[in-house]
């Protein structure tokens, strides 16, 4: 487990590099989305790793591992949103930004280790297909609980889903990297 939380927390460190060196170049220009827009926005990233993955092929020079970066941060500001009330300000200090990614990014982490202890870690042995799988399959629940005015009547709501994506996120980074890893040693 030790392992897997220094792996996770390599991640999420790349992922808040990109997100607050974005911050300085947009601001939180991201406050004008409504969560079906960064429904939508995870949906592209997803589908264009899948088309990928189907076609074996790509043609746009950015990497599957930017994409999987892209969601997670893109999970952060769902769920940034989802806390934060409409009449909240557009324009956010660069500390708040900072406390609110750190404080989603940690959530999701305890959340990640509270299930990695009950089910042993199973995601190591799953494949790339099927964590974008999930994550299209997390992006449609939210978009039928939008549908339902966001209520749901047994199930967990959108900031959960928000949670499982970007640990499927991570996990699919930490696999590639380690992927990758075992082909340098054997080049």
């Amino acid at each position: 487990m030790n392992k897997t939380n220094a792996q996770y927390e390599r991640v999420i460190s790349e992922c808040r590099d990109v997100f607050l060196k974005k911050n300085k170049d947009y601001g939180t220009a991201w406050r004008v989305l409504r969560t079906i827009s960064i429904v939508d926005q995870i949906y592209i990233k997803a589908q264009r790793i899948r088309t990928i993955q189907d076609l074996k092929q790509q043609k746009v020079a950015d990497d599957i591992a930017g994409e999987f970066k892209g969601i997670i941060n893109y999970g952060v500001i769902g769920l940034i949103q989802l806390e934060l009330p409409k009449e909240a300000p557009a324009d956010l200090p660069e500390t708040t930004v900072q406390t609110y990614y750190d404080q989603y990014t940690g959530a999701a982490q305890k959340l990640m280790q509270d299930k990695n202890h009950d089910y042993g870690e199973a995601w190591r042995s799953m494949s790339q297909e099927s964590f974008v799988d999930l994550i299209l399959m997390k992006l449609q629940r939210i978009r039928q609980i939008l549908d339902n005015d966001q209520k749901t009547l047994i199930s967990e709501g959108i900031d959960a889903n928000y949670n499982d994506i970007i640990n499927y996120a991570v996990f699919a980074l930490i696999l590639q990297e380690e992927a990758n890893g075992k082909k340098r040693e054997t080049a």
